[in-house]
C-alpha cells in the first residue's frame, strides 16, 4: 500500500494500526513490535478491530490467527473467508508468557475462579489443574479485561494475564511463564487494503472451496503445489456456512502470489474449485526469542 509507505516515511504523519485491547494485551505488544511508530489505536474486539480498517478508521489492523498451543483463532479465520477484503501483508510472531495474577496478596487455596481469555485459558490447563484444581476457568474478552473481571469479583479471584497488564492495572503477579508449552507463540497478522510486494522469501495464504465432493479433489488441488514443488506450510478446514458438511480449505505456502510459478499454481488451483480467494501475500516472519 503505497499510501502506508508514504506515511512512514514521512516527518509529521503517522500510520493508525489498530489491536485487540484494552492496552496491555499481546496484541497490543504485536503491534508495538511491528511499528513502534504508530498510533496504536484499541478496539474491544477482534471484529470490530477489522472493521476499523474496511471503515478508515485507521490504516492497517493486527489481529491474532493462530497459536502454537491452542490452533487457530477461528474468529479471525472466519473474517478473512467471510466479511473482508482486507489483505494480509505481514506477520508477527509473538512469545507467550502467561502469569497468574492476583489483586491482592491470597492464597492460592483460597482461589475459586480463574479468569482469562479463552486461549490463555486453553494455553495454561496444565499448570491450572495442577496448582488450582478447585478454580473454575471463566472467560474474559481479553487477558487484560481478566484483570478487572478479577478485580470486580473480590478475594476468591485470579486471572491470567501478562507482566505488562500485571504493571499497568497493579496486579500482583502469583506466578510467571505458567504456559504449559515453553515455546508458545502466537502469529499475529497485519491486515490492509492491500498486501505486500515480493521480498524473496515471501508465504501466500488462500482459501477455496468444492461445489460438490467427490474422490481426490483436494489431492488435485495439492497436487498443482506438489508439482511445482512448492512447500505448503499449513492446511486446515472451515465450516463454509452453507450447509451441514461443507469446508472452505485455507493453505499457507511458500512464495509471492506475483511469483511466476506461483502465480500459474494459483490459476491452475482457480481452475479446479468453486469459490477461491487469495487471502494475501507478505513476508515470512523471524521466529522470535523464547
Amino acid at each position: 500500500m503505497p499510501e502506508i509507505e508514504a506515511a512512514r516515511r514521512s516527518p509529521t504523519a503517522r500510520v493508525r494500526v489498530g489491536f485487540l485491547g484494552p492496552p496491555g494485551t499481546f496484541s497490543e505488544q504485536a503491534a508495538m513490535e511491528y511499528d513502534p511508530a504508530a498510533v496504536h489505536v484499541a478496539f474491544g474486539d477482534i471484529a470490530g478491530v477489522v472493521r476499523a480498517a474496511d471503515d478508515g478508521e485507521v490504516q492497517e489492523a493486527i489481529v491474532p490467527l493462530e497459536n502454537s498451543t491452542a490452533g487457530a483463532v477461528t474468529l479471525t479465520t472466519d473474517l478473512l473467508v467471510h466479511h473482508t477484503d482486507l489483505k494480509i501483508r505481514r506477520e508477527v510472531v509473538v512469545p507467550i508468557h502467561h502469569c497468574l495474577l492476583t489483586a491482592r496478596d491470597v492464597a492460592l487455596e483460597e482461589v475459586r475462579v480463574v479468569y482469562s481469555h479463552p486461549q490463555a485459558i486453553a494455553q495454561c490447563r496444565g499448570y491450572l489443574a495442577r496448582h488450582l484444581p478447585g478454580a473454575e476457568p471463566v472467560a474474559s474478552l481479553s487477558t487484560v479485561s481478566a484483570v478487572r473481571d478479577m478485580e470486580a469479583a473480590g478475594r476468591t479471584a485470579a486471572s491470567i494475564s501478562s507482566r505488562r497488564a500485571a504493571e499497568v492495572l497493579g496486579a500482583i503477579v502469583h506466578a510467571s511463564r505458567i504456559e504449559d508449552v515453553s515455546g508458545n507463540r502466537t502469529r499475529f497478522v497485519v491486515l490492509g487494503r492491500g498486501d505486500h510486494g515480493p521480498t524473496g522469501r515471501d508465504k501466500t495464504s488462500i482459501c477455496f472451496d468444492f461445489s460438490a465432493d467427490g474422490p481426490g479433489t483436494l489431492h488435485g488441488v495439492l497436487g498443482e503445489l506438489a508439482d511445482r514443488r512448492i512447500n505448503m506450510f499449513k492446511i486446515e478446514s472451515r465450516p463454509a456456512k452453507s450447509s451441514l458438511g461443507q469446508y472452505i480449505f485455507l493453505i499457507d505456502m511458500a512464495g509471492h502470489r506475483k511469483d511466476p510459478v506461483m502465480a500459474e499454481a494459483l490459476e491452475s488451483i482457480r481452475a479446479r474449485v468453486s469459490s477461491f480467494k487469495i487471502l494475501g501475500s507478505y513476508p515470512c516472519a523471524a521466529d522470535p526469542a523464547p
